[in-house]
């Protein structure tokens, strides 16, 4: 289980972008990773909203934004022009990532049990170590903390 203060894990995945987008390439970056469930529901539109209404603000604090989930390159292409999205999107299509930050979880809704994201924020600093983790984020408010949270990281 990760915690503050350890190394982030690497990663490099593919994004809507027709890239790929992986942790060495942002060196000395502060970088905002968050995990979400789905694209286009409710709750993974207005935090990617959020995200994309302050993403200036983010800039100019040193950081840069990437969600990732295990949607497929096609659908973050249509996320991302259906709510003009701004920032990257990255796909994690065998949870490899997902793994590797511990946001692959057992859920259980009505009763039903399954493996998905738990909706998960980590804020790396430009030294790559983990700075804070947001667990079991609740939309409401997110974007503003996390925000916050960046402009305090060294």
């Amino acid at each position: 289980m990760l915690k503050e203060g350890d190394k982030a894990p690497s990663f490099n995945m593919p994004t809507n972008a027709g890239e790929n987008v992986s942790l060495s390439k942002l060196k000395n970056q502060k970088v905002i990773l968050y995990f979400y469930p789905r694209d286009d529901t409710p709750g993974c539109t207005k935090e990617a909203c959020g995200f994309r209404d302050e993403l200036s603000k983010y800039k100019r604090a040193g950081a840069v934004v990437i969600g990732v989930s295990r949607d497929s390159l096609e659908s973050h292409e249509k996320f991302v022009k259906k709510y003009n999205l701004n920032f990257t999107l990255a796909s994690d299509k065998d949870s490899d990532v997902c793994e590797k930050y511990d946001v692959w979880r057992m859920k259980n809704n009505y009763g039903k049990t399954y493996f998905g994201i738990q909706r998960t924020t980590f804020l790396i600093d430009t030294k790559g170590k983990i700075n804070k983790i947001w667990e079991k984020v609740k939309v409401d408010g997110h974007v503003d903390d996390v925000l916050k949270a960046v402009k305090e990281c060294p």
